[in-house]
C-alpha cells in the first residue's frame, strides 16, 4: 500500500452564519481509524468533505498523503445503467474490484439498473467502487446507513483489514464502529 496519512490542523467550519466547529485538530499515521461522532448537524459530513477536498474550511488546513476514497450518500453510480456497467466505468479509472463482488454479494445483481437497488445495496456498490480505487485514506461518511446486519459487519471487516493493511479510516457515524486500537473525536468538543 502506499504511504498514508492526514492530518488536521486548527479546522474550523462554517455553513451559513453557523460555525459549526473550531479549534479542530488531529495526525493520523498509517493503520489508524478515527470515529467522528456527534449529534445531526454538528459538521460530521462537512468535516468528511473537507478531509477530501470537497470544501473549504473556515481556517486550519488539511495535510494528506496517499489517495484519498470517499463513501457518503451519493455513490456515484449511473441510475439509468445496469450495476455491472456502471462499476465497469470506475473499474476503467480506479481499477478492478471484481473478486470483491461476490463477498459484497453483488454477484447477482450486475444486470439490475442502478436505480432499483436498495440503500443498502448502493452502499455495498459504493464499496466496491472504494476496493477498486486502492486508496491509502479512506474517508466514510455513515458506512452503515441502510445496511443489514450482516452487512454492516462485513463494511466494519473491510475497514479493519484496510487499516491492518496500512491504511487509515476516518469514519463519521452515528451508529457504534467497532474497529481494533480505532480513536474517537466527539465533534461536540469542537461545537461553537
Amino acid at each position: 500500500m502506499q504511504e498514508s496519512r492526514i492530518a488536521a490542523t486548527d479546522l474550523a467550519c462554517q455553513r451559513g452564519e453557523r460555525v459549526l466547529f473550531s479549534g479542530l485538530s488531529f495526525d493520523l499515521q498509517p493503520g489508524a481509524a478515527l470515529h467522528v461522532a456527534g449529534v445531526n448537524g454538528i459538521g460530521k459530513s462537512s468535516l468528511i468533505r473537507i478531509l477530501a477536498g470537497l470544501l473549504r474550511p473556515l481556517a486550519g488546513d488539511v495535510q494528506s498523503e496517499g489517495d484519498i476514497g470517499l463513501i457518503d450518500e451519493r455513490p456515484a453510480l449511473d441510475p439509468s445503467l445496469p450495476l455491472g456497467q456502471a462499476l465497469s466505468f470506475w473499474q476503467r479509472l480506479d481499477g478492478p474490484a471484481d473478486n470483491e463482488l461476490a463477498r459484497l454479494g453483488l454477484g447477482a445483481l450486475l444486470d439490475v439498473p442502478v436505480r432499483y437497488l436498495s440503500s443498502g445495496q448502493r452502499k455495498r456498490a459504493a464499496f466496491a467502487r472504494l476496493l477498486g480505487q486502492s486508496a491509502a485514506v479512506w474517508l466514510l461518511d455513515e458506512p452503515l446507513n441502510g445496511l443489514d446486519s450482516k452487512a454492516c459487519e462485513l463494511a466494519q471487516t473491510l475497514a479493519a483489514e484496510h487499516c491492518a493493511a496500512g491504511g487509515i479510516c476516518v469514519i463519521a457515524s452515528h451508529q457504534p464502529i467497532a474497529l481494533p486500537a480505532m480513536q474517537r473525536l466527539e465533534l461536540a468538543d469542537f461545537a461553537r
